[in-house]
């Protein structure tokens, strides 16, 4: 035995309703029927938060690899500018006119070696040797 239910829709809703019937060739109270029994199925939460748990999971490893990748830049960027510092002698004022065309030239060339680096797709982290970071417990780059 069944029971009847008056619901109302909204015209979009409803229009939605009628083609897939149309496209399915079920009846109309088929599709509503089905539509809130997947509703109030236990099951259907159960599979909405495993659906949500492997995309915390997944966005989970992508902010641990940014914050790997973020040290990692840091890092790097801490090392060169120790390094540049300490051996840099400072220059006489006559020198700094030369030396600031010389830098910006030498920027310019910096950048484009950057551009067609990041363009080829090469990596810091793919150039650290097995040693010092085993590729095991490097995370992948599809992560």
């Amino acid at each position: 035995m069944r029971t009847r239910l008056n619901v109302y829709f909204p015209p979009a809703l409803a229009k939605q309703v009628d083609e897939l019937a149309i496209r399915r060739r079920i009846s109309r109270s088929a599709i509503v029927e089905a539509a809130v029994a997947s509703y109030l199925s236990p099951d259907g939460a159960d599979r909405m938060e495993a659906a949500f748990a492997r995309r915390l999971d997944r966005l989970s490893r992508q902010v641990q690899r940014l914050e790997r990748d973020t040290g990692l830049t840091i890092e790097a960027l801490t090392l060169f500018v120790r390094f540049w510092l300490t051996v840099t002698p400072p220059l006489s004022d006559e020198d700094q006119a030369a030396a600031q065309v010389k830098g910006r030239k030498r920027y310019e060339g910096f950048v484009e070696t950057l551009g067609r680096r990041f363009a080829s797709g090469k990596s810091l982290i793919d150039e650290i040797p097995e040693d010092v970071w085993p590729r095991s417990r490097r995370p992948s780059r599809t992560e």
